[in-house]
Order: structure tokens, then C-alpha cells, then sequence
């Protein structure tokens, strides 16, 4: 890769002027309260905020001309079909006429905004700013909230981050100014927090560069995690393409008790799908028990829904909304989406028809719904508190956890950290003390401010919490664990996250992390033991036995929330031209991007098999998080922890590859080596590859090192719609025990490929695996639509963006040229 400077206008400001006093009290901060009026902030503009609700009801009547009146929808089909570029095209190809969408129609949508986290930010603006366009096409947003680390407390860590990331956090605020992109600094918020606060609405459509976007389902809205170069389809005006996803009806009948909460809809949830079983469906949820729901926790139900794999999730309009809208200044959003939802069926957005049908269903009752314990390991692992203590013992998971850690984008509204606030308030009544280490992470700014003022993070305080920066910090790994135990030590921490694979938190591969509600894991601190069941069992006291009582919480603060301090607020969306863009052709952290190759014209001929990967194989097993955040806008240097999580399914060892003659290296090194002297190569893995995260990354490092194809069992959907963008070629075992035929440093070719690119999808792809002077045809199935077939064949869906405009500017300059 070439890296070299880009400069354009005058330089941007530095912020750090407004950062230098982070270090002072927290008591010192201006503060002001928001109101639960109806009318918007005075400087917040809600135009490019609100939903196009007038645009979207025609194209749904246009889609109900289209499929026939009496052709019943799902709220979800309602939102995603409104968006369609050409819902004939889309609804009508490859579907027997319409009577058959859900698994078979490309739908080519036209999403309403864009929402990128700092790293994933930075490749996709990358990628933007190769297209040469002078702004996004649509409202778009970056939030600084990945690269923080957690440690000692946000007075101490922010600045620290601030300081050791200047470079990327300057790429990215001069970008977002040039653009016209929305830019909130660091310490403003984590991403998903934010966008529920100020962007996500009911009927909207949004991607967002994170696997946990659908947090903003929880407002009603269709939004869906990607990768960078899926966002700068959204950003540059094309199309973007989505193979319409089956519908998961969940029935949700009774109401939350007891020590029941949201975050229990979903742990349940995960334990019955698995982690494979929502791919390729959107979770739609529905019945009497939804109006019993706050907004904030349909919005975590929703968050988790990408722990199952799910395209997305969402919740019909409810009368939660209307509040949660209004305390966040956007009344007449909720007004205007009142009226929509009050529509007669067939102009109604934002709620399912009673005839529609759903793929499947699963019904919850919310009234005998326990609260549950997830892991270790794996998010799926669901056991009800009622039976985790036998389960602990049985399997020998350690009895006691270090560190008890609530909040994260998935669970840190004004409701988690006031039921947590209780279950404090009533150990402190008796003299308790937590036992484990206690981390707070307030959601945003606006959460934080309000729980200062409500005095609600001096409970914390009090009682020896730690609050971290408003930053995602441990639940993504960027955590200086400070009672870290030795690197694989057995131990075990409680979190109200939504992830818990090995390594992920504190990069120790035998941490432990459960997952459950803030509030449970709030009392369960105090007991220090992961065997205590905090709705039956006592902790002692000088006074005798304490039982702790279910926390009741506040779904919004009285006095309305507090804005918080004013150089968190986002910049406004308005490009500026004279904005100069640098990246330092010096600098470690960023590198601009090259095109790759387009694809030759023939098959892929003498590929090898760099590794053959044993079991679960996550997006953090092929680009590790933590440490390596730094590198995100570097590609190269990024690069060196490609795999490096991977087990070797015929040694065990991990990231350790052998190359042709024996020679033993980490597979970084392997997949550079044989790149170098041309040497193309594939993957061949087992079930879900790529769960997990919307980490483009994964797919990008493997391109760059000379990766041409991945073979799996099975595939996690935004990895693989990730490899398609830059022209890696996902391919899955038409006959699974064909996995045990290959090894490493097989020789393999491609039979068929080339003529499926050509045909825009069309045919079969064989590979021909050379063993011992014997070939061997493994049959292989692909999903690639014709669209995806032109990304492929360009190199990259970049290049091929990239091109289009090109043309569109040359065809603009023509008809200049003509008009003079």
C-alpha cells in the first residue's frame, strides 16, 4: 500500500483548548436541563432528524399496489419495503411474481442515515473520500467512543485517550467538517446511546458501522449493522442491497416482575436461537406486553438481537415513544409519527398488519420470565438465575468474580443506573460494601450529567464505584484491568454487556464474562459470589440477615435531562469546502488507501490453503479489538494480528500456520510471505464465520495480504456482505464433511467461478483440491447477486463506486461544457 498526504482547504482547529480542564471537578461543569416540552432544542435542527414520513407512506401505497391490497405486511417489511429505490425491480425479480420476497428479493435500498463509530469510522471515510464526492448524500454521524480506555475513572482516562488518539480524533472531526457529517468528540457518548438520544426514530431507516446499530429498533426504526463499505453506499447515493430477510415474530404476552428485566427478554432469547439461529431474519417484536416496555429497554432488547445474528430488530410504535421523544427534545418527531401510526392500516408505517405473517414465532411470558445469567464465552449460554448456582458447581466456573462492570451501549439508560442506584442505596442503608470491584459506564453525556445532578453517581461513588468515561472502554477490550490476574488464570466477571467471547475484556482468554441486568449484577457485588441468587438468598449484616428488594428504577428523570458539558455537543452537518483533510505519509495510524486489483480474467488457478481454522471463529479471532484499535485507519499495521486468535484444526495451536517446507510462523507472517512472491490464498473455517462484530477489518486485512476466497460450514451475515465488498469470495460446503478433506498448504483451483461473476451470480462454483498427484472436486453453494458480482470482478465495491463517480463528474463536466 502507498500512503501519502491529503490536503485540502485550511487546516481545523484543535479541540484541545476545550479538553484541558477535564482533569477538574466534575462538580464544576456547566449543566443545563432539558424540559419535557414538545418543541425542539433551539439548536438542535430537526429537518434532517426526522423520518420523511410524507415520501415513505407513497412508496408504501406504491409497494401495496405492487404485491395487491389484500397482501398483509409486517411492520418491518413496511419500513424496509418504503425504502426501496424501485420496489418493482426489487419485489417483483426472482420472487414467482412477488409471492414469495423473504429469503429469494435483493432488495436495493435507500437508507435515511448513516452512523460510524470512531474506528470503524475512520476506513469508511477512507473509502468515502476516494470517491472523490464534496459531501455525504445523506444525514450522517461519527461518534468517538471506541477508543477510550477504562482504568481509573473518566477524569483521568478521557484526557489520556484524548491525547494518545489527537491524530485519528483530528482525521476525523476535519473529515466529518468537510463533509457535512455530524461530529460527536470523545466523551460525548457511545454510539448506540447517542443515536437513541438524537437520531433514531420511528419508520426511520439507518446503517451503522457496528453490529449493535439495531439499539435504535428500540424506537422503532429499521437499523442494521455494516461494514464501512456498505456505508459509503448509503453516504455516496447508491443503492444499497439486502436480500430480504425472513420475519422472527416475538410474541411477548403479561408484564415484567420481580427481578425481571428487558435485559432478560433477550438473554432468554439468545439461549433458544442460539448464536446461528436469527441469520437471515429480523426479529420483529409484538403482542399486549410491549406497551409495558420503556423505550430505552426495547432499545436493549434490540442492541442484543446481534448476539443471535439477527439482520436487525425492532418494536412497533408504542406509547413509550411519545415520552422518551419528547424528554429528548423532538416533540414534533413525536407528533408527527402519532399521526403515522394513527393512519388507517393501509398508510400505516409504523405498525403491522393483523393479517401478516411471520416466518416463525416465539411467544414470552413476560409475568414467569426469570432473570437470567449468560456464558461464559458465549452469549448464548442462557441458564435462569434460579438454576445457576447448581450450574456453577457442576461445571467448576469459579464461585467468586473480581469485578462487577454495568453499563455499555446495551445497558446504560437513566432506567439501568437508577435501579442499580436502589440496590446501592439499600446495601448502604445496612452498612454493605461491594466485594468485587464496581465500574459504572454512563451511556452519554447527557446520561452522565443528569445522574451528576441527580446525585445518582455519588451513590456510586460512595459506596467505592469507579465511573469510567461516557466511552464503550471494557466492553470492548479497551480496559487496564487493575486486578487483572495472570493471563490464563481462571477467573470470572459479571457484565450488563452484550459480548462476552474469550479475551474480548481484559484480553485474557480465561476471563470469564457473564452477562445479565445491571441490577442483578449490582446485588450480586456485594456478595462477591456468583453462586448468590440476590431474589432469594440474604447477605449477613452486624443487624442480622439483609434480603435485597427488587429495584423499581425510573424510565425518565423528573426534572428532564441535563444537556452536560457544552464542548461534548456535536458539530453541525454542514460541509465546508475550505476544511483541509492531512494524513501524515509518516504517520502510524492512518495510511490512505490503494485500490486492490480487479479480479483476473479466469479462474483463480493454484490458490493454497493458508490455515484451516478449528471451531468459532469471530471477527475478534480475525482482527483483534483492544491493543490493535489504534491501527484502525491503518491498514497495513493493522494487518499483523490477521487470524491471529485462530486455532489450527489439525495442530490446536493458535495463530501458528506452516508453510509449504515446514517452516513454522504466525499467520500474519505466512499470508505476507506468500503474498510477496504471489502466492494467492483461501480460508477454510467451520460454522458462523465472522460472528460477532460489523468489523470491516476482518475482511479487508485478509484482501490486502492476498486472501482470494473463504470456505465455511457457514457464514455470520455482515462478514460475509463485508468479504463480497472487497472482493473476497464467500463460499459454503455443499456437503459439510467436505471441511475434513482439506489441510494446510493444499493446492486449490476454481471451476466455475469466473462464469458466475459473468453471469451476475448465475451457475455453480467447484473447487479442485490437488492431493497427493490426486484431484479431488469439492462442490461448494455461494450467494452472490449480481450486483455483488460487479464488486468482485471491480476488486472492491470501492473501485467500483469510485468509477461511477468518476463517470457522473466527467458527465457533469460534458454537459458544462456544452451548456458554455
Amino acid at each position: 500500500m502507498r500512503v501519502h498526504a491529503a490536503r485540502i482547504g485550511q487546516t481545523v482547529p484543535s479541540r484541545a483548548s476545550l479538553y484541558a480542564h477535564l482533569r477538574s471537578s466534575q462538580a464544576g461543569y456547566r449543566r443545563c436541563l432539558a424540559t419535557h416540552a414538545d418543541t425542539a432544542h433551539p439548536r438542535i435542527d430537526l429537518a434532517p432528524r426526522t423520518p420523511p414520513y410524507e415520501k415513505l407512506v407513497k412508496k408504501l401505497e406504491e409497494v401495496r399496489k405492487i404485491l395487491g391490497p389484500a397482501r398483509g405486511l409486517t411492520l418491518a417489511e413496511k419500513i424496509l419495503y418504503s425504502h426501496l429505490e424501485k420496489p418493482e425491480e426489487s419485489l417483483l425479480s426472482n420472487t414467482d411474481n412477488g409471492k414469495d420476497i423473504r429469503g429469494r428479493a435483493n432488495l436495493k435500498l435507500k437508507p435515511d442515515r448513516v452512523a460510524m463509530q470512531d474506528a470503524s469510522a475512520q476506513m469508511a471515510i477512507l473509502q468515502f473520500m476516494s470517491c472523490g464526492l464534496p459531501s455525504t448524500a445523506v444525514p450522517a454521524s461519527i461518534h468517538c467512543d471506541h477508543m477510550i480506555v477504562g482504568e481509573r475513572g473518566a477524569d483521568t482516562d478521557l484526557p489520556t485517550s484524548i491525547a494518545g488518539n489527537k491524530e485519528v480524533f483530528d482525521f476525523l472531526e476535519s473529515a466529518a467538517k468537510k463533509y457535512g457529517i455530524e461530529f460527536w468528540p470523545p466523551g460525548a457518548g457511545i454510539i448506540h446511546q447517542s443515536v437513541l438520544e438524537n437520531y433514531s426514530a420511528p419508520g426511520l431507516m439507518m446503517l451503522g458501522t457496528d453490529s449493535h446499530t439495531p439499539n435504535a429498533g428500540g424506537l422503532g426504526a429499521i437499523a442494521i449493522g455494516v461494514g464501512g463499505a456498505d456505508a459509503v453506499d448509503a453516504l455516496v447515493d447508491a443503492p444499497w442491497e439486502l436480500k430480504a430477510p425472513k420475519i422472527l415474530g416475538v410474541e411477548l404476552v403479561g408484564e415484567l416482575g420481580g427481578w425481571a428485566s428487558p435485559k432478560d427478554i433477550i438473554l432468554h432469547l439468545a439461549g433458544q436461537l442460539t448464536v446461528r439461529g436469527g441469520t437471515g431474519y429480523i426479529i420483529e417484536y409484538f403482542g399486549p406486553g410491549v406497551q409495558s416496555l420503556s423505550c430505552t429497554g426495547m432499545a436493549t432488547v434490540c442492541n442484543m438481537g446481534a448476539e443471535v445474528g439477527a439482520t436487525t430488530s425492532l418494536f412497533p410504535f408504542s406509547p413509550a415513544h411519545i415520552p422518551y421523544l419528547q424528554a429528548t427534545h423532538r416533540g414534533p418527531i413525536a407528533e408527527a409519527a402519532s399521526k403515522v401510526a394513527a393512519a388507517p392500516m393501509s398508510q400505516n408505517l409504523l405498525r403491522a398488519d393483523p393479517e401478516a405473517a411471520y416466518d416463525k414465532v416465539i411467544r414470552i411470558d413476560l409475568s414467569t420470565l426469570e432473570p437470567h445469567i449468560n456464558g461464559p464465552f458465549t452469549p448464548d449460554l442462557s441458564t435462569p438465575i434460579s438454576k445457576f448456582k447448581q450450574v456453577v458447581e457442576e461445571k467448576g466456573w469459579p464461585k467468586t468474580f473480581g469485578a462487577g462492570l454495568i453499563g455499555s451501549c446495551t445497558n446504560s439508560s437513566y432506567q439501568d443506573m437508577t435501579k442499580a442506584e436502589e440496590i446501592v442505596k439499600q446495601a448502604a442503608a445496612v452498612g454493605l460494601k461491594p466485594k468485587a470491584d464496581f465500574i459504572i459506564t454512563p451511556g452519554s453525556e447527557q446520561i452522565r450529567a443528569t445522574l451528576e445532578r441527580d446525585e445518582t453517581l455519588s451513590t456510586f461513588s460512595n459506596a467505592g464505584g469507579t465511573v469510567l468515561a461516557n466511552a464503550c472502554g471494557p466492553c470492548i477490550g479497551m480496559w487496564n484491568r487493575t486486578d487483572a490476574p495472570p493471563k490464563g488464570e481462571s477467573n470470572a466477571i459479571l457484565t450488563s454487556y452484550n459480548r462476552n467471547f474469550p479475551g474480548r475484556n481484559d484480553g485474557n482468554r480465561s476471563t470469564m464474562n457473564f452477562l445479565a441486568s445491571p441490577e442483578l449484577i449490582t446485588a450480586m457485588t456485594y456478595s462477591g459470589s456468583t453462586t448468590f441468587n440476590p431474589a432469594t438468598d440474604s447477605l449477613d449484616t452486624p443487624n442480622g440477615p439483609f434480603k435485597f428488594s427488587p429495584p423499581k428504577g425510573s424510565d425518565l428523570p423528573s426534572a428532564g435531562f441535563a444537556e452536560g458539558r457544552p464542548e461534548f455537543f456535536a458539530t453541525p452537518g454542514i460541509p465546508d469546502p475550505s476544511v483541509e483533510i492531512v494524513v501524515d505519509p509518516k504517520s502510524t495510524r492512518l495510511a490512505l488507501l490503494d485500490p486492490f486489483p480487479p479480479f483476473p480474467h479466469s479462474e483463480l488457478n493454484n490458490l493454497r490453503v493458508l490455515y484451516k481454522v478449528k471451531g468459532q471463529c469471530t471477527t475478534d479471532t480475525i482482527s483483534a479489538a483492544g491493543p490493535w484499535l489504534k491501527y484502525k485507519g491503518h491498514l497495513p499495521n493493522i494487518s499483523e494480528n490477521t487470524l491471529i486468535g485462530a486455532v489450527n484444526a489439525q495442530t490446536g495451536e493458535v495463530n501458528v500456520a506452516y508453510d509449504v517446507d515446514g517452516t513454522k510462523s504466525g499467520i500474519p507472517e505466512l499470508a505476507k510471505r506468500w503474498r510477496d512472491k504471489g502466492q494467492e490464498w483461501l480460508v477454510v473455517a467451520e460454522h458462523n464465520y465472522g460472528e460477532g462484530s460489523a468489523r470491516e477489518h476482518a475482511a479487508l486485512q485478509p484482501r490486502y495480504l492476498g486472501g482470494r476466497i473463504i470456505l465455511a460450514k457457514s457464514f455470520a451475515r455482515i462478514h460475509e456482505t463485508n468479504l463480497k465488498k472487497q472482493g473476497i469470495v464467500p463460499l459454503t460446503f455443499a456437503n459439510e464433511t467436505d471441511y475434513d478433506l482439506f489441510e494446510a498448504c493444499d493446492e486449490v483451483s476454481t471451476r466455475g467461478l469466473l462464469d458466475v461473476l459473468m453471469s451476475g451470480g448465475k451457475g455453480e462454483v467447484e473447487l479442485i483440491v490437488k492431493k497427493g498427484g490426486e484431484e479431488k472436486v469439492v462442490k461448494t453453494r455461494h450467494t452472490l447477486s449480481e450486483d455483488q458480482c460487479g464488486f468482485i470482478l471491480a476488486g472492491s465495491a470501492l473501485n467500483l463506486l469510485a468509477r461511477r463517480a468518476q463517470e457522473e463528474r466527467e458527465e457533469v463536466l460534458r454537459e458544462d461544457v456544452l451548456t458554455d
